[in-house]
């Protein structure tokens, strides 16, 4: 896996990176969950929606332009920042 152009260091950045937009993703989506339940804007929660995964977009696509370790590690950042997500949503419930 230490291929030419690899490094550890860079791939714990993007980690790291992934973890945190991740939990921003995830509590966008939890505010967007919150407006839906409420009944409140549709608008609002549309909006919410379009600029969560427009952003993800532009996050993977960023890391995938850095390579095949960076877009992997990065997702595995944002697969960390869901587990956390589920974990608090379960001991809220």
């Amino acid at each position: 896996m230490n291929g030419p152009g690899f490094s550890p260091v860079v791939a714990a950045l993007w980690v790291a990176a992934g973890v945190g937009f991740g939990l921003a993703y995830f509590a966008m989506l939890r505010r967007t969950a919150e407006i839906l339940g409420a009944a409140r804007s549709r608008g609002a929660a549309a909006a919410l929606t379009l600029g969560r995964l427009a952003a993800a977009i532009g996050f993977l696509a960023l890391a995938a332009h850095f390579g095949t370790v960076p877009l992997l590690a990065a997702f595995l950042g944002f697969l960390a920042a869901r587990a956390r997500a589920l974990r608090a949503l379960r001991r809220a419930i």
